[in-house]
């Protein structure tokens, strides 16, 4: 894992949410995902901030401070106070979120982000450049690298191809990636899930294809259905 950087260990396709999301919407979207934070992203792709079910539950059980009396007033922290009761009582994404997530550029060595998710006693920190979202590094994704046996010099491992052919369809607007999913098997990408057209499905098999590792494409997908292309 010496030689393993941040880049090689994100997972590059990251649910994110707007500032003015509600607290509700949150909370379905961690269940429904199977997700424990999302981060939270502006207009202009910068990163404001972390949500996590840390976050939820305190806002969503309404916990309160417990005052000390008039003892524990004397030494009272009014902006802390004040922030903490934002926290807890917020409707948003930016009144609960915690601002200034710990974040690593693309190219920290995996050595460097487990010393920091030790030290700082957290489970995951974002991979940013300039303040951009570029992934997300867990700590299952340092186990699957610490236990996963290590590509040949010139090969490519089927789960380093995945995140690649995942970081090429963020990029492109047309590829669709929430309804279409992509596993790799010996270096053959398989497509499945929904695709809006052939148009695209072409475009998939492209894209893959111009991924380094590729040595295959199998397009699994299914038209889009009706109900589901409506509602987006």
């Amino acid at each position: 894992m010496t030689s393993l950087r941040a880049r090689d260990l994100m997972t590059p396709d990251v649910i994110t949410v707007p500032p003015e999301t509600p607290v509700l919407a949150m909370a379905r979207l961690l269940a429904d995902r199977g997700i424990s934070a999302v981060p939270v992203v502006d207009a202009e792709g910068q990163v404001r901030g972390i949500v996590t079910e840390a976050d939820l539950i305190r806002r969503l059980a309404g916990e309160e401070d417990k005052h000390g009396g008039w003892l524990a007033s004397l030494f009272a922290n009014q902006e802390r106070d004040a922030e903490r009761y934002a926290r807890t009582h917020g409707v948003t994404a930016a009144d609960v979120m915690t601002t200034a997530p710990i974040a690593v550029d693309p190219d920290t060595l995996a050595s460097a982000v487990a010393h920091l998710m030790e030290d700082k006693g957290i489970r995951r920190v974002l991979v940013t450049q300039d303040g951009r979202l570029k992934g997300i590094v867990s700590r299952a994704d340092l186990l699957r690298a610490l236990v996963g046996p290590a590509p040949e010099q010139g090969e490519f491992s089927d789960d380093r191809v995945r995140r690649a052919v995942l970081a090429a369809m963020k990029k492109e607007p047309w590829a669709d990636t929430f309804y279409t999913m992509v596993e790799v098997k010996d270096g053959v990408v398989e497509f499945h899930g929904f695709s809006r057209s052939a148009a695209v499905q072409r475009g998939l098999k492209v894209l893959a294809e111009n991924v380094p590792g590729v040595k295959g494409v199998v397009d699994n997908t299914q038209p889009m259905p009706a109900y589901l292309f409506n509602g987006v």
